[in-house]
């Protein structure tokens, strides 16, 4: 089977998007190697930009790599309004499937088109999205649904989303979720540890909502602020982010919430290992990475009781309205305070984590594949 998978999002400042990515291209190599002639994998990642080149690593042996000097902006608004070039006149080759690890179309003219969706965030609240995700998802997305043969989403909520939303049958639409990494959990939690925050800062990760959850327990009994672990936020910025990072510089955050930016994926288990517990406190989420990285770590988790987080998280922690900050400061203090409870949400937490598997993903993306060429040789019969 030959693929061509869009590297992009995995390029650069890797995110969900990227890190899904870049996960899920290791695990299809190393489920489907060339050596496997029943089932081999002949894979392709494609990238384009005018000045990040993808260069070849450990990661990616394996595959082919097409490079073009060509910005992503233009090949974007190319692609997304006149599809075209199609990948097969950009890369010199042929494929059976063309994926796109977004909602909009890697145009082919022969392959199999599979499109992944994360989530619907965009068609929710377009008010919440910026640049090109603006300008083209909310306007293109059920139009590049219809076309595509398959599409791949990461979690049940996300697959009921475009089924309502986009109006796409369900027996289009494949569920398949991200593995948990591939990291030991912690021998014990840090007694001088943090309460972490780990997502790009934008309006949908509700930090506005943390830091007031965050500030009500500093404002406890008079004697618990000094008590209360330090906050950290890691994660890209963003231009709407700038009111909540001017927060930090001022009473009563200063000095006790601090922003650490963008966290390189070979830093990040050890990120995880130095905190008390996770918040995760998003309006809405396709999956949530970082809540099934912390479990694998042996981090309790606080959570939203939206999207796909409940999905993720189980009972292995508290689930909170977002919407309540009084709700959230009250599940971090009882775990922060409650070592029995803390402890039961780390062994729930590592339990459901091993149901994650990349290997598991790699099968279930290779089938998809299968049902894309199946179906697009029979809309072209």
């Amino acid at each position: 089977m030959r693929v061509l998978i869009d590297y992009r999002p995995a390029l650069r400042e890797r995110s969900g998007v990227g890190e899904y990515t870049h996960e899920l291209v290791k695990a299809l190599l190393a489920a489907f190697p060339a050596s496997d002639a029943a089932r081999a994998l002949d894979l392709t990642l494609f990238s384009s930009s005018w000045k990040d080149r993808l260069a070849a690593s450990p990661d990616l042996r394996g595959a082919t790599i097409v490079d073009r000097r060509v910005p992503v902006r233009l090949l974007n608004l190319l692609w997304h309004r006149l599809g075209w070039p199609p990948a097969e006149t950009l890369t010199g080759r042929a494929y059976d499937v063309a994926h796109s690890l977004h909602p909009l179309l890697l145009p082919a003219r022969d392959a199999a088109q599979v499109i992944m969706i994360h989530d619907v965030n965009f068609l929710t609240h377009p008010d919440r999205t910026r640049a090109e995700i603006r300008r083209d998802y909310a306007p293109l997305a059920r139009a590049h649904a219809h076309r595509a043969d398959r599409i791949i989403v990461p979690s049940a909520f996300t697959a009921g989303d475009v089924e309502r939303r986009l109006e796409v049958p369900r027996d289009r639409i494949a569920v398949c979720p991200p593995g948990a990494p591939d990291w030991t959990p912690r021998a014990s939690p840090p007694a001088d540890g943090y309460v972490l925050f780990f997502g790009t800062l934008e309006p949908r990760k509700n930090v506005g909502g943390l830091l007031d959850a965050y500030e009500r327990l500093l404002a406890g009994p008079a004697d618990a602020g000094p008590h209360v672990p330090d906050l950290v936020l890691a994660g890209k910025a963003t231009d709407e982010s700038r009111p909540w990072l001017d927060r930090l510089a001022r009473a009563p955050l200063l000095g006790r919430a601090r922003h650490i930016g963008y966290v390189d994926p070979a830093k990040r288990r050890a990120l995880y290992e130095g905190a008390r517990l996770l918040v995760q406190p998003s309006f809405e989420e396709g999956f949530g990475i970082p809540v099934l990285e912390a479990m694998t770590v042996g981090v309790p988790v606080v959570a939203a009781d939206r999207g796909a987080l409940p999905e993720v998280l189980g009972d292995a922690g508290p689930l909170v309205d977002p919407e309540r900050p009084d709700a959230i400061a009250h599940a971090i203090a009882r775990v922060l305070g409650d070592a029995a409870f803390a402890a039961a949400c780390t062994a729930k937490g590592l339990a459901r984590a091993r149901a994650f598997r990349w290997d598991r993903t790699a099968r279930q993306v290779y089938e998809a594949y299968q049902h894309a060429i199946e179906h697009r040789r029979c809309a072209s019969a």
